[in-house]
């Protein structure tokens, strides 16, 4: 008995989750503009003839001008004075022997193109550096191309001067 109770209740399922043809090969249109609510346009939004002067529909009752001068002012005054800023360069070689970093500037100069490197001698270590960038994102592209070249090069954070 239950065995006939569940074969029943399985073809129901089934049945009633098979999929059902439709036979009118119309698609379904249904116009719903008519329902649809209507407002009136406000007069601001209608559009007025070339020849009637447009007003503003808010007048500025506060002028921030000065202020915001002064202040971009300051902040000028301010970015004068600066020598330096905060940036990045890529570091290829660093070690005490000089004729290893000469010889890694010379490499750079001859394998890789648009690029040229500058040897400091910052004691104890000779380093050999390429570029000054201003952003991370610009120093990361360079140091991909970099990288075959020279597998230690690392990116370095620098102060670089301002010209």
């Amino acid at each position: 008995m239950k065995s006939n109770l569940s074969l029943f209740s399985f073809l129901l399922i089934a049945l009633g989750c098979a999929a059902q043809k439709s036979n009118s090969s119309k698609t379904h249109y249904e116009d719903l503009s008519l329902v649809r609510p209507k407002f009136a346009l406000p007069t601001d939004s209608i559009r007025k003839s070339e020849n009637t002067e447009v007003k503003p529909l808010v007048t500025p009752t506060k002028n921030v001008n000065a202020k915001v001068d002064f202040v971009l002012d300051s902040i000028d005054r301010l970015n004068g004075m600066r020598k330096f800023i905060e940036g990045y360069t890529i570091q290829i070689y660093s070690g005490q022997n000089r004729e290893e970093a000469n010889n890694a500037k010379k490499k750079m100069a001859n394998e890789v193109t648009g690029l040229s490197a500058s040897l400091q001698y910052i004691q104890p270590k000779f380093r050999v550096r390429v570029g000054n960038y201003f952003s991370k994102l610009e120093a990361q592209k360079d140091l991909t191309l970099l990288k075959p070249h020279f597998p230690n090069a690392i990116l370095i954070p620098e102060k670089i001067p301002i010209r």
